[in-house]
C-alpha cells in the first residue's frame, strides 16, 4: 500500500523512467529508497545526481497525499531518496496485522490464472531427497501466488514413462518375479542392477528398449507389471506428501499424455516443423540442439511428451503463467519445450516460466540412482524428526509437555527446520546438506522462527486481558520498538517480491530479520507489567501473526509451545 502511493507520486513528477523502489538494508536510511535520481543523471548526461534528487525531493514534500503517509523526505549519498513512514501510518498499520485475517494479500493475482508444477517423482524409486527441492520450493510458490489472489493450480508430473520402465520389466522378467510383491527399494535395486548389467552387456538397452515398445503398444504383460510398479510407489508417495503436509489438485503421470501425443505429432507435422534424421523425428531450432520428438524405433520422448502436457494445459486450464519448478540440469530442455510451444502458437498471452533449482549435495558429492547413491528422504525426515525431539525433551517448555505433544511438535520442528534450510536458499543455488546449520538454535533456521512465534504465544498468554490500544499508547516508540513496527510494513512487499522473482527465500530471509527484531525488542524491554504494556502486547501479537502467516505460505507449521 505504501510502496504503491509513493511510486505513483513519484511517478507523476518523472514519466520517461521506471520509479523502482527498494527497502534499506539499513533502517536509519528510510523505510523506502529511490535510486532514481543517479537513473536521471546518466540519462540526461548530467554529473550531479544529488541535485536532481533536491529538486525532486522538495516537490514530493508539497504532495498533499504523499503527506498522509511520509513523515520525512531526504537526500542520501550518491542521490537517493530516502522516505520514512510517519508514525501514525505505522500504527494504522499494527493495527492492520492484527485485525485482517489476509494482511499482506493484494490484488496483484487478481483476474489472472496460474499453474505450478512441481516435484515430479520418478515411479519405481524411492523419494530421494533429490526431489525434496521441487516439492518444497514448488508448494511456497503455490501458497504465495494463492494468497495473493491468484487462481493457482497445483499439478505433480509424474515420471511414470520412458525407457527406464523397460529395463526394470525386463529385470522382473529376467528373475522371474512378481511385481506386485515388490517394495519400492525392490525396484530401485532393480534398475541399479539393470544399469551395472548394461555396462557390461551393451545388448540389454536393446531388451529394454523392447519393453518399453511393447508397453507403448499395450502389451497386455508389459502393461501389468507397469501397473503393479506404479501403484507401489503412489503408496510411498503419498505417505512421504502427508508428513510434508504437501497436496496436489492434480497429478498426472507422463502416461496420462499417452494418447494425445498422435495430435501433437500431426499438428508438428502440419506445420512443418519436423524433420527426418537418421531414421528419427526431430525439431530444429536456432541457437540449440534440435530435439528428438520420435526415435528411430518409433517410439515417443520425453521431449513428445512433455509438449502434450503443455497443450493439455493451456487448453485445459489457460493459465496467464505456466511455471515448471524443475532442477537445473533440465534447462536445455525446457527452453527446447517453451521454444516449440513458442513455434507451435499455443504461447500466445500466457509465460512459460522455468523455475531451476539447484541440487541438493552432501559431502560426497551428487546423488545418482542409477549408481545406486540416493539419499533417501524418509530417511532424513527421520533424523530430523529424532534430533528436534532430543532438543525439546532437553528444553524447559519440552518438559512441560505430555509425551503425545513432545511427538507431534517433534515432528512440525523437525520437517519444518528441513523445509525452511531448503527455502532459506536462493531456489537456483545448489545446497550443502548440513544438519549443525539445519538445527542451529540462535541463528536463521527453522526451530529459530517456531520458537519466535511460540514466545509469542507465551507472552500473549499471559496477557490475557489487558487492553491492546494502538491509538492512545506507544506514541513514542523507543527504537527496538519501532525497528519492529518498520519491519511489519514490509510484508505485502516482500510477498509481491518473492511472487514476481518466483523466490520464496525473499520471505524466508524477511521473516528471519522480522524475529530477530523481535527478540531484540523482547530482551531490551519489559512487556508484562513493563511501560506500554498495552502497546507492547500489541507488537508482540503482530509480529507472531505475521511471522506465523508467513511460515505457514512457506508449508511450515508453528506450534503452539517448544
Amino acid at each position: 500500500m505504501f510502496k504503491g502511493k509513493i511510486v505513483e507520486a513519484v511517478g507523476k513528477l518523472v514519466s520517461e523512467v521506471e520509479v523502482v523502489l527498494d527497502t534499506p538494508e539499513v533502517q536509519m536510511h528510510g523505510d523506502y529508497s529511490a535510486n532514481l535520481a543517479m537513473v536521471l543523471a546518466k540519462k540526461e548526461g548530467k554529473k550531479n545526481p544529488k541535485e536532481i534528487a533536491g529538486k525532486l525531493v522538495e516537490s514530493l514534500k508539497k504532495d498533499p497525499e504523499l503527506a498522509k503517509i511520509v513523515s520525512k523526505i531526504e537526500v542520501g549519498d550518491p542521490g537517493f531518496i530516502n522516505f520514512f513512514i510517519s508514525k501514525t501510518a505505522l500504527f494504522e498499520e499494527l493495527n492492520k496485522a492484527i485485525r485482517d485475517e489476509n494482511y499482506g494479500s493484494s490484488g496483484m493475482g487478481e483476474g489472472k490464472t496460474i499453474l505450478v508444477e512441481y516435484s515430479a517423482p520418478n515411479i519405481a524409486k524411492p523419494f530421494g531427497i533429490g526431489h525434496l527441492r521441487s516439492t518444497i520450493i514448488g508448494q511456497a510458490l503455490y501458497n504465495l501466488f494463492k494468497y495473493l489472489g491468484y487462481n493457482t493450480i497445483s499439478e505433480n508430473h509424474l515420471g511414470d514413462w520412458g525407457t527406464q520402465f523397460g529395463m526394470v520389466i525386463a529385470q522382473i522378467k529376467r528373475k522371474n518375479l512378481e511385481a506386485d510383491k515388490l517394495s519400492v527399494e525392490d525396484l530401485e535395486r532393480l534398475y541399479v542392477e539393470f544399469n551395472k548389467e548394461m555396462e557390461a552387456k551393451p545388448e540389454l538397452k536393446e531388451e529394454a528398449k523392447g519393453w518399453f515398445k511393447k508397453l507403448e503398444a499395450k502389451d497386455e504383460e508389459a502393461r501389468r507389471i507397469w501397473e503393479a510398479v506404479k501403484e507401489t510407489s503412489l503408496k510411498q508417495f503419498e505417505a512421504v506428501y502427508k508428513r510434508l503436509g504437501v497436496s496436489f489438485e492434480n497429478m498426472h503421470g507422463e502416461s496420462f499424455y499417452e494418447d494425445k501425443m498422435p495430435k501433437v505429432l500431426e499438428e508438428v507435422r502440419q506445420k512443418g516443423l519436423s524433420k527426418k534424421s537418421e531414421g528419427a523425428e526431430i525439431i530444429e531450432f536456432k541457437g540449440m540442439p534440435p530435439a528428438m520428438l520420435v526415435k528411430s524405433d518409433s517410439t515417443t520422448t520425453y521431449f513428445t511428451r512433455d509438449l502434450a502436457t503443455a497443450k493439455y494445459r493451456v487448453e485445459t486450464w489457460k493459465p496467464d503463467i505456466l511455471i515448471y519448478e524443475v532442477g537445473s540440469d533440465q534447462i536445455l530442455h525446457l527452453r527446447q519445450v517453451f521454444e516449440a510451444v513458442r513455434l507451435m502458437g499455443w504461447a500466445e498471452g500466457r509465460q512459460f516460466v522455468h523455475v531451476a533449482h539447484g541440487l541438493i549435495r552432501f559431502s560426497e558429492g551428487k546423488m545418482s540412482t542409477r549408481r545406486g547413491q540416493t539419499v533417501k528422504l524418509e530417511e532424513v525426515l527421520d533424523e530430523a524428526v529424532g534430533r528436534s525431539r532430543q532438543i525439546i525433551e532437553k528444553s524447559q517448555t519440552g518438559r512441560g509437555l505430555s509425551h503425545e505433544d513432545q511427538i507431534k511438535v517433534s515432528q512440525a520442528v523437525g520437517i519444518g527446520a528441513i523445509k525452511y534450510f531448503d527455502l532459506m536458499h536462493h531456489p537456483t543455488t545448489d545446497i550443502i546438506f548440513d544438519w549443525d546449520k539445519v538445527f542451529v538454535l540462535e541463528g536463521n533456521s527453522g526451530p529459530y522462527l517456531q520458537y519466535t512465534v511460540a514466545r509469542t504465544n507465551s507472552v500473549l498468554s499471559k496477557a490475557k486481558g489487558i487492553s491492546q490500544s494502538q491509538e492512545n499508547q506507544g506514541s513514542s516508540p523507543n527504537p527496538e520498538e519501532l525497528s519492529v513496527l518498520r519491519s511489519l510494513l514490509h510484508f505485502s512487499d516482500v510477498l509481491e517480491s518473492a511472487c514476481k522473482s518466483y523466490s520464496p527465500n525473499l520471505l524466508a530471509n524477511y521473516l528471519f530479520e522480522l524475529a530477530q527484531r523481535y527478540n531484540n525488542f523482547y530482551n531490551s524491554h519489559r512487556i508484562i507489567g513493563g511501560e506500554n504494556e498495552g502497546f507492547r502486547t500489541s507488537l508482540t501479537q503482530a509480529a507472531g501473526r505475521v511471522l506465523k502467516k508467513g511460515l505457514g505460505i512457506l508449508g511450515i507449521e508453528t506450534p503452539e509451545k517448544m
